[in-house]
C-alpha cells in the first residue's frame, strides 16, 4: 500500500510551518566587474495562531545581511519592527532574524531584508559565466540556477517546493545590457546619470522558489509565436541568432502539442529559452525562462549532426514538459522528484515523436532510457523511484537514471496498460485539479484510477516504492500447433547474480505480461501478481515464435528457454520481430550472462542471427554488448585479442552495408547508424589498413578546411579524430587539441575533448589530464578529457585513476560548491572501468580517506558495478570464451 502523507513527512527537515510566504518582491543590482550583487527582498508572509517567539527563520546561503525589519499589513500590531540580531547557520544554510517583540499571531507581515551576495563561478545560485564576443573580447554575463536548493544563494526565502508564492522581480543593470526574467517586462526606466536602467517584470503565477530565474548580459534572439498565441524567443550569443532557429521551431510546435495533450493551455504570455556559456546540467525548466547549456539549445545550421539535432529537440521537449509537470503542478517534497523528471523523460519522447515520427523515438527509448534505468537499478546500491528524502540536500544524489529513466519507463508501462485514452484523460484531470498546487504520487494514481477504472495504486506501488525490478523466467513450456502455454516465475534481478536472502526471494512486482508473435502484439494481457503465472499465447503457425515483454513496455529482464530462442531466430532474420524487441533479446541476453543466468557461449551464438542486421536501434543494443564485453575482457590479454578479432569481423560487416559516404536517400536513423559504425571502427578496427587510410584521408581534408562537412561530417568527427590519434603521434595530437580553440561552438569543441585522450603515448595522456585542470577548459566540460583518457586503454585507465588521486585536492577546490553532478562526473571519468576486486577495494579505501559525502551514492554504485564486473570476468575465464578454439567456431 502507498505510504500515508503523515508517514512520508516524518523525519523531514523543514522550516517551521507557522510563517508562510505569499509574495516576494526581489530587487537585484548585479556588479559584473566585482562579481557581487546587492539585494533587497520584500516578502509578504502570513502567520498562524501557533507562531511563537521572536524569531523568523529562513533559508539563506553565502549572503551577507545588512538589516531586516517587518511591518504588520493586517493584524493587531502597528509600527516597524527592526531585527535586533541576525544569526546565520552555515551548516543548516539558514538565517534567523531575531526581533525585540514576539511575532504577531494570525497576521500578515511585510518583511524587508537588505543584503549582499556573490556572483560565484560555481554554476549555482546567481552566478557568472565568461564568454568571448564576436570581437574576440572576454565578457561576463550573469544568470541563475536554483534547483534544487540554490534560490537561497540569491535571496532569503522558504526554499521548499511546497512553499509556493508570487514573485515580482526588478533588475538594475548597465544600460547597454539585456535582462529578462520569468515574466514579460513591466517597465524599463533609465536611472539618474544615464548609465543604469531599472527593469521591472510582471508578477509570476504562484510557484516554487526553485523556478525563479533571471539573466543579465548581451544577447541576440530569434522569435516566433505558437498557435496558442505564446511569444517564444531563443536567446543566443550576439551574432549567432541563426543557431537558435531549430530549437525555436521545436519549442513552438511542442508547446502546441502539449497544450492539446494536457488539455490545459500553457499559462504564461511568453516563453524564453536562453543559452548559458557555463551550465552544470543540460537545462533548467524555470517557468517562462528556460536556461540551457549552449550545446543543448544551439545548432550550427551548416555543421550540426543528426545526433545533435535530436539531442536539442529532446532537451527542449523535456524542459517544456516541465512547464506542466513540475511548474504548474509541483511535487510536495523531493521524494516525489520522479513526478517531475520521470514524466518529462516520457514526454520528451512523446513530443519528439510527434514532431519527427521518422526518428522512431519509442524504439530508441528501449536502448537508451530503459537500458540506462536497468543498468543502475540492477544494483543493490540503487534506490526506489519514490526515495525517502529527509534532508533536502539528499535530493542531489537522486537526479539519476532512476528518477529520470526508470521513472519514464514506468510511465511508458502505465500508458501501455491503461491505453492512451484513459492515460491522457487522467492526466488532463490531474492537471486541472492540481494546477498551481503541490501533489504526491498518490494523487496521480487516483486520477488514473478514476479515468480507467483500474486499481492503479495497487499495480504501481511495487514499481515506485521498492527498489529494483524483476527477472521473469520461463520455467515451463507446452508447444502445440496453434498455441503455446508458458509457465513464468518472477524474482529480483541483480546484475551480479548474487544469492538472495529468504526475505529478498519474496519480493514481487505486479507485472503486465505483454506478448507478440509474427502477427504482432497480442491484445490479451494478464497481470502477474504472484511469484508464478501461466500464460497461453495463440500461434499463427506450428513453427511460430513468441516474444515476452512485447515492445519493451515493462522494465523487466526475461529469461527464455532454448526452444523459444531458437524459434525467435526466424523472427530476427526475417525482421518480423520489431527492432526494439530484436535489440532486447541481446540486451537481456548480456545482462543474463553477466548475472550467471545464461552461458556466455549462448549469447555469442545468438549474435550470429544478426549477421544481416542494419537497423540503428538493434545496433545500439549490439554496440552496448560489444563495448561491455570489450571493457570486461581487457584485463585478459588473450581473451581480449580473440574478442576484438570477433568484434572487428562484425563491425567490418556493418561497414560494408552502410559505408563511410553519406547518400541522399539516408534517413535520420541511417545517419545515426553510420556515426555509430565509425565509432565502433575507432574501437575495434582502427588498425585495419582500409579503415586507417579512409580516416587519414578525411582527417587531412579536415585540416585543410575545418568547414568541409562532406569529408568529415559532425556525426563522425570524434571517431575519426580517435582513429588518427591511435595511429599517430604528437602531430595528430596537436591538431586535435588546437581544434578546441579554433572551433566556433561548444558542440565542435566537445569532439576534441571526447577524443584527445586516445593517443597511445602515455606522456600525451598525462598532458591531456593536466590540460583538463589547467583552467583552459570550462568547469562544465573539464571531465570530458579525463573520461577520454580513462576509456582509451587499460594503460589510460591506470593513468587517469592515479592522476585523480594525485590531484584530488585541486579538483575539489576547483569544484567548490558547484553541483554535485560535476564531482560525480569526475569520479566516474577517472575511476570507472576496472574489473577487479582489488581495484575496487583500493578505490573504496581512497574515498574513505578522502570522503565526498555528496557523491557517496555514486561511489557506492561505481564500486558495486566494479565488483560485479570482476565476478563477470571470472565467469568468462571459466567459460569456453577463454579458449582460442571457441572463437574459430563463430
Amino acid at each position: 500500500m502507498a505510504s500515508t502523507t503523515t508517514d512520508k513527512s516524518a523525519g523531514r527537515v523543514l522550516l517551521p510551518p507557522t510563517i508562510n510566504p505569499t509574495r516576494y518582491d526581489l530587487n537585484f543590482t548585479p556588479d559584473l566587474t566585482n562579481y557581487t550583487f546587492s539585494g533587497i527582498t520584500t516578502i509578504e508572509v502570513t502567520t498562524t495562531n501557533d507562531v511563537s517567539g521572536k524569531e523568523i527563520v529562513m533559508h539563506a546561503k553565502e549572503l551577507c545581511f545588512a538589516s531586516a525589519s517587518f511591518v504588520v499589513k493586517s493584524g493587531s500590531c502597528e509600527g516597524k519592527e527592526e531585527a535586533v540580531e541576525i544569526n546565520v547557520n552555515l551548516k543548516a544554510t539558514t538565517v534567523t532574524f531575531v526581533f525585540a517583540n514576539d511575532i504577531p499571531k494570525e497576521a500578515t507581515l511585510v518583511l524587508t531584508i537588505n543584503y549582499q551576495g556573490f556572483l560565484n563561478n560555481q554554476m549555482a545560485g546567481f552566478y557568472r559565466s565568461s564568454y568571448t564576443n564576436i570581437h574576440g573580447e572576454s565578457k561576463i554575463m550573469a544568470s541563475t540556477q536554483f534547483e534544487s536548493l540554490d534560490a537561497r544563494r540569491a535571496f532569503p526565502c522558504w526554499d521548499e517546493p511546497a512553499r509556493k508564492a508570487v514573485f515580482g522581480v526588478t533588475l538594475t543593470v548597465p544600460k547597454e545590457l539585456d535582462a529578462f526574467s520569468n515574466m514579460p517586462e513591466l517597465s524599463n526606466k533609465t536611472l539618474v546619470g544615464g548609465k543604469m536602467k531599472e527593469l521591472a517584470f510582471l508578477d509570476t503565477p504562484i510557484m516554487s522558489t526553485y523556478l525563479v530565474a533571471f539573466c543579465v548580459g548581451e544577447f541576440d534572439y530569434v522569435q516566433a509565436q505558437s498557435s496558442g498565441g505564446v511569444l517564444v524567443r531563443v536567446y543566443t550569443p550576439p551574432g549567432k541568432s541563426d543557431s537558435g532557429v531549430f530549437a525555436l521551431d521545436c519549442a513552438t510546435k511542442s508547446l502546441d502539442a502539449y497544450n492539446d495533450f494536457f488539455g490545459t493551455p500553457y499559462p504564461l504570455p511568453k516563453l524564453d529559452m536562453v543559452a548559458i556559456p557555463e551550465f552544470a546540467a543540460g537545462a533548467m525548466e524555470n517557468w517562462g525562462l528556460v536556461t540551457y547549456r549552449e550545446v543543448d539549445l544551439l545548432i550550427d545550421p551548416t555543421k550540426a549532426s543528426s545526433s545533435q539535432k535530436q539531442r536539442v529537440c529532446v532537451v527542449v521537449t523535456h524542459e517544456l514538459a516541465h512547464q506542466w509537470f513540475g511548474n504548474l503542478v509541483t511535487m510536495t517534497w523531493w521524494d516525489d522528484l520522479w513526478l517531475n523528471e520521470g514524466f518529462a523523460s516520457w514526454c520528451e519522447n512523446w513530443a519528439t515523436d510527434v514532431l519527427f515520427p521518422q526518428w522512431s523515438m519509442w524504439d530508441q527509448f528501449t536502448t537508451d532510457h530503459l537500458s540506462a534505468a536497468m543498468r543502475l537499478d540492477a544494483l543493490k546500491s540503487s534506490h526506489p523511484i519514490q526515495v525517502p528524502i529527509h534532508h533536502a540536500e539528499e535530493v542531489e544524489e537522486v537526479f539519476d537514471a532512476i528518477s529520470y529513466c526508470k521513472g519514464g519507463s514506468v510511465v511508458k508501462m502505465i500508458r501501455a496498460v491503461l491505453g492512451m485514452k484513459a492515460f491522457q484523460s487522467g492526466l488532463g484531470a490531474y492537471m486541472t485539479k492540481h494546477a498551481y498546487g503541490n501533489t504526491e504520487t498518490y494523487d496521480l494514481w487516483k486520477a488514473w484510477e478514476e479515468s480507467s477504472g483500474m486499481p492503479v495504486q495497487e499495480m504501481m506501488a511495487s514499481w515506485t516504492e521498492q527498489m529494483g525490478f524483476p527477472l521473469v523466467t520461463v520455467t515451463g513450456e507446452q508447444w502445440k500447433d496453434d498455441k503455446v502455454t508458458l509457465t513464468l516465475e518472477q524474482s529480483w534481478f541483480l546484475s551480479d547474480g548474487s544469492e538472495l536472502s529468504e526475505e529478498e526471494k519474496e519480493k514481487k512486482w505486479c507485472i503486465p505480461i505483454l506478448t507478440c508473435t509474427e502477427e504482432g502484439t497480442q491484445q490479451d494481457m494478464i497481470f502477474m501478481r504472484e511469484k508464478t503465472a501461466t500464460v497461453t499465447v495463440p500461434l499463427p503457425s506450428k513453427d511460430g515464435w513468441v516474444k515476452l515483454n512485447a515492445g519493451q513496455d515493462c522494465p523487466i529482464r526475461v529469461k527464455l528457454t532454448a526452444e523459444m530462442i531458437e524459434r525467435l531466430g526466424a523472427g530476427i532474420q526475417t525482421k518480423l520481430l520489431p527492432p526494439a524487441d530484436r535489440a532486447a533479446l541481446l540486451t537481456d541476453g548480456y545482462a543474463l550472462v553477466k548475472s550467471g543466468n545464461m552461458a556466455p557461449e549462448a549469447l555469442l551464438k545468438l549474435l550470429s542471427n544478426y549477421s544481416d542486421e542494419d537497423n540503428y536501434i538493434v545496433w545500439s543494443g549490439i554496440a552496448d554488448i560489444l563495448g561491455g564485453l570489450d571493457a570486461i575482457m581487457s584485463d585478459d590479454e588473450e581473451m581480449s585479442k580473440n574478442f576484438k578479432a570477433f568484434a572487428k569481423k562484425i563491425v567490418i560487416g556493418l561497414n560494408h552495408k552502410v559505408g563511410w559516404e553519406a547518400k541522399e536517400t539516408d534517413g535520420h536513423l541511417t545517419v545515426l547508424l553510420r556515426g555509430m559504425m565509425i565509432g565502433l571502427l575507432s574501437t575495434f578496427c582502427y588498425d585495419d589498413n582500409d579503415v586507417a587510410t579512409e580516416a587519414s584521408k578525411r582527417f587531412a581534408a579536415f585540416q585543410a578546411d575545418h568547414n568541409d562537412m562532406k569529408s568529415l561530417p559532425s556525426d563522425m568527427r570524434a571517431a575519426v579524430f580517435k582513429i588518427n590519434l591511435k595511429n599517430g603521434g604528437a602531430a595528430e595530437y596537436n591538431i586535435v587539441k588546437d581544434y578546441f580553440t579554433q572551433a566556433t561552438d561548444n558542440a565542435e569543441r566537445k569532439f576534441s575533448l571526447a577524443s584527445i585522450g586516445h593517443s597511445p603515448d602515455a606522456k600525451l595522456k598525462l598532458k591531456t589530464l593536466e590540460w583538463a585542470i589547467s583552467g583552459e577548459i570550462k568547469l562544465q566540460d573539464f571531465f570530458y578529457p579525463m573520461g577520454s583518457v580513462r576509456s582509451s586503454s587499460t594503460e589510460g585507465r591506470d593513468i587517469a585513476w592515479q592522476f585523480m588521486q594525485d590531484n584530488f585536492e585541486k579538483i575539489k577546490a576547483m569544484l567548490g560548491g558547484a553541483n554535485a553532478s560535476l564531482m560525480d562526473a569526475v569520479i566516474v571519468s577517472c575511476s570507472a572501468g576496472f574489473c577487479s576486486d582489488v581495484k575496487a577495494d583500493e578505490i573504496e579505501n581512497f574515498f574513505k580517506a578522502n570522503p565526498v559525502p555528496r557523491s557517496s551514492r555514486k561511489i557506492s554504485q561505481l564500486l558495486e558495478g566494479m565488483r560485479a564486473n570482476a565476478k563477470f570476468m571470472n565467469l568468462l575465464k571459466a567459460s569456453e570464451l577463454s579458449k582460442t578454439e571457441f572463437w574459430s567456431t563463430l
